[in-house]
């Protein structure tokens, strides 16, 4: 069963566990169809025991579940899926990296002022998930050979009218 556009509200402790790239490329891979780690590994080109490790720590945290364990040469093959595309986190859980105080190498700030209506609001909010799943999709396949770095992006909207204020 496809998790495609399901949410999950989550702690903390699965926001942390989120803010990891290579685990939020294995949560790609495992959303449409349950897979093995090693399985993710090949399509991901990271080592078999690196996948494993942060699939474990994604199983522990309930962000994935186990689906079904198939004996295969010996040995048990267990496939997982990802319980959720989208991620909230309605007690202000934020990945560290993006909070006032952290001295990153590299870091850009990109903001505007919209007045929008309720429906534009959430519709901006859903164009920026999409846009952001694309690039989870477009950085999983990078090749080998090429340098990357890991990089926090987040998009926060806020009203610009204090809490309490409201008509």
């Amino acid at each position: 069963m496809s998790n495609q556009k399901k949410s999950l509200d989550i702690s903390v402790e699965q926001a942390k566990l989120l803010g990891n790239a290579l685990r939020v490329k294995i949560m790609k891979q495992l959303l449409d169809t349950p897979k093995t780690s090693k399985q993710v590994a090949t399509q991901l080109g990271h080592s078999p025991g690196n996948v494993h490790y942060h699939l474990k720590k994604l199983h522990e945290g309930g962000l994935v579940e186990l689906v079904e364990e198939k004996p295969f040469g010996g040995v048990v093959e267990k496939y997982y899926q990802a319980v959720a595309s989208r991620f909230n986190s309605p007690g202000g859980a934020m990945d560290p990296v993006l909070q006032d105080g952290f001295n990153s190498r590299d870091s850009s700030l990109i903001s505007i002022r919209l007045e929008l209506t309720a429906k534009q609001r959430k519709n901006l909010q859903e164009e920026f998930l999409e846009f952001l799943e694309s690039w989870v999709e477009k950085s999983s396949h990078t090749q080998a050979d090429e340098k990357t770095e890991e990089f926090s992006i987040g998009v926060k909207i806020v009203s610009t009218e204090p809490k309490g204020e409201e008509e």
